[in-house]
């Protein structure tokens, strides 16, 4: 839940789906999260980029500054994207930062290039600072191994202005933006190793990301990337006829989902009308009639609601005619 105004993406009540992996410090783990990222958004086909940066980085940058407090300069930094740098530099005047330290904060912004350059050019700015050093060997530990999978020099973007609201993320932290849609991060995450200590079990490092499953429906209704069956849970429907022709039926409907085909017997002895404007009210290809005069027979009609054909084959031969369906 969050307190914020609703608006596109935004919502007061909304739904994550994290991975977390717990117990190690090794940047395999933070590895393997994007490496999910880059898997999940792949399989949904929404083009994204996967960013990410160091909050050791930030740190150590807040170092260098004498800036005593990370996030009087990681809140006006996040907000470039959405302000610009002018803007960014007013707050951070704001906050009481000086020509040198806003000037100095202004050199890390500008670092540009791909992802070896922009780690290049920043060692320099940290050399001498322990915790900015640190943070710079990380990502280049992360970028030498998962450059061996392709996502990696596909989507993975290092951005010096991602810094993430949460304070306790400890290193490599992710946002995910989807390429083709206004809208905001659709995935975020980070390492947490100091996380657990504030709930009494300390020493669990940990690093996590999670999906925001609302954006992400949003985006790919927007971009319609939904298949044109995903609403489609019934191929058959057998009508119902009354209570003496159900059993027909339900004995029919049994043997079919035997074969894997999905069907549904109508909860209602109802009109023939409300029967079929269900059927295409759930996309239903199919009717299966079972009235007296087919029960007594052993026969039932099959009608294709889609083309309006209709036939009639022995109940027995239901599961071989849909089989070929």
């Amino acid at each position: 839940w969050r307190a914020d105004r609703p608006q596109k993406g935004r919502y007061r009540e909304f739904y994550q789906c994290d991975a977390d992996i717990a117990g190690t410090t090794s940047i395999i783990s933070d590895i393997e999260l994007a490496g999910i990222y880059f898997k999940v958004f792949k399989e949904l086909k929404i083009p994204v980029v996967i960013k990410m940066n160091n909050r050791k980085i930030l740190a150590g940058l807040a170092e260098i500054c004498d800036v005593g407090n990370l996030s009087t300069i990681s809140t006006a930094i996040d907000k470039i994207d959405k302000i610009g740098m002018h803007e960014v530099e007013k707050e951070l005047y704001a906050n009481g930062l000086v020509n040198a330290q806003v000037a100095t904060i202004r050199q890390y912004l500008s670092i540009a290039g791909n992802n070896r350059e922009k780690l290049d050019a920043a060692a320099p700015l940290f050399e001498g600072n322990k915790m900015g050093k640190s943070g710079i060997d990380e990502m280049n530990a992360f970028l030498a191994i998962s450059d061996h999978d392709a996502y990696a020099k596909e989507f993975l973007q290092i951005d010096f202005t991602l810094a993430r609201g949460l304070n306790y993320y400890t290193g490599v932290i992710y946002e995910v933006q989807a390429t083709d849609v206004q809208i905001g991060s659709i995935g975020g995450g980070g390492r947490y190793d100091d996380l657990t200590g504030l709930f009494g079990l300390p020493n669990v490092p940990g690093v996590g990301i999670s999906f925001g499953v609302d954006r992400i429906y949003d985006v790919m209704e927007e971009l319609n990337l939904f298949p044109e069956n995903i609403m489609k849970s019934t191929t058959v429907l057998f009508l119902n006829l009354g209570n003496d022709e159900s059993k027909f039926s339900f004995y029919a409907m049994q043997n079919l989902r035997n074969i894997g085909v999905s069907c549904e017997l109508f909860y209602d002895n109802a009109k023939l009308e409300k029967q079929f404007k269900y059927a295409s009210r759930k996309n239903i290809r199919f009717a299966v009639i079972i009235g007296s005069r087919e029960a007594e027979e052993k026969n039932c009609q099959i009608k294709d609601l889609h083309t309006g054909q209709q036939s009639t084959i022995p109940i027995s031969e239901l599961n071989t005619y849909f089989a070929k369906k």
